[in-house]
């Protein structure tokens, strides 16, 4: 994505920063004031996701939403860190930087295990998953997946014959039914954008090739932060088993499950996980400030 060309479609641009903290250099979002709420999107995505979720929690809180390393605008300095450990550590080295001390992580599909990942880190506050990617593919798929996208990743000629294919409007329209979720115009027309950007579908598919959530699934009973997953019953990419099992191992896990509303459900109804969002936020925020 390029930002002298883009930003001018880019949703919430007013509260946009560009950040160097190594290795990256960073397009954060940043507004309100009060505590801090860390949103953190999913593969494919970027903070255009956040667009009507970001302005509300601002009324309330401090936000800040960075586009991962190579995704949206932010770009990579290095392709050798977008597994999910290394990840997490220059996610954290970004906020230590600017001095963001995350009261909650909202997290959405693969954004929630980076989540619970970050969250030993800044105390455990409060975790937020929306449809959380907390599983790994079955069957052939569990292995094929990965090391299709780690072939693609390797083959510069990959990105930009991706970029073509799904970039029309038609594709896209396509690509996004298949999440369960019905999007607006304008979340359709940056979706668009977005799938047609080669070099943020090399960020996409390098960040595929290199996660590996063995380790975080493994310690699933570990986790001590307290964490709730909020499931779109029509969502057509992680099945929502997926958050029943994970909050099965979670000590301090809960489950709520929204009927209608597909993978993509903070754009479909951001007012309503807005006050999922800020209703666990008003309960937490005693036990943060005496933490």
């Amino acid at each position: 994505m390029d930002w002298d060309r883009d930003r001018e479609i880019w949703p919430n641009t007013a509260h946009s920063r560009l950040i160097h903290a190594k290795p990256h250099r960073w397009h954060v979002q940043e507004a309100g004031s009060g505590d801090t709420i860390l949103l953190l999107h999913g593969a494919g995505g970027a903070t255009q996701s956040w667009r009507h979720l970001f302005p509300i929690l601002a009324e309330t809180a401090h936000v800040v939403a960075p586009d991962l390393p190579g995704q949206g605008f932010t770009q990579m300095g290095t392709r050798q860190r977008c597994g999910l450990r290394p990840l997490a550590e220059d996610v954290i080295h970004l906020c230590e930087q600017e001095g963001w001390s995350p009261a909650m992580i909202v997290g959405h599909s693969a954004g929630v295990p980076l989540a619970l990942q970050m969250a030993p880190h800044f105390g455990n506050p409060p975790v937020i998953g929306l449809n959380a990617a907390l599983g790994k593919f079955e069957g052939v798929a569990g292995w094929l997946f990965p090391l299709m996208a780690k072939m693609m990743a390797l083959n510069p000629l990959i990105p930009p014959l991706l970029a073509r294919m799904a970039g029309g409007e038609d594709r896209t329209r396509e690509l996004l039914a298949t999440t369960g979720s019905t999007l607006d115009p304008l979340g359709v027309a940056l979706y668009r954008r977005l799938m047609s950007d080669k070099g943020h579908i090399d960020g996409t598919l390098t960040m595929m090739a290199q996660w590996d959530i063995d380790p975080l699934l493994a310690r699933l009973e570990q986790i001590e932060a307290p964490v709730t997953l909020l499931v779109g019953l029509d969502d057509g990419t992680v099945p929502p088993a997926t958050s029943h099992r994970a909050a099965r191992r979670i000590p301090a896990a809960q489950v709520r499950e929204f009927a209608g509303l597909g993978h993509l459900m903070h754009e479909e109804d951001a007012p309503r996980m807005a006050a999922e969002i800020l209703a666990h936020l008003s309960v937490t925020r005693p036990l943060v400030a005496a933490t």
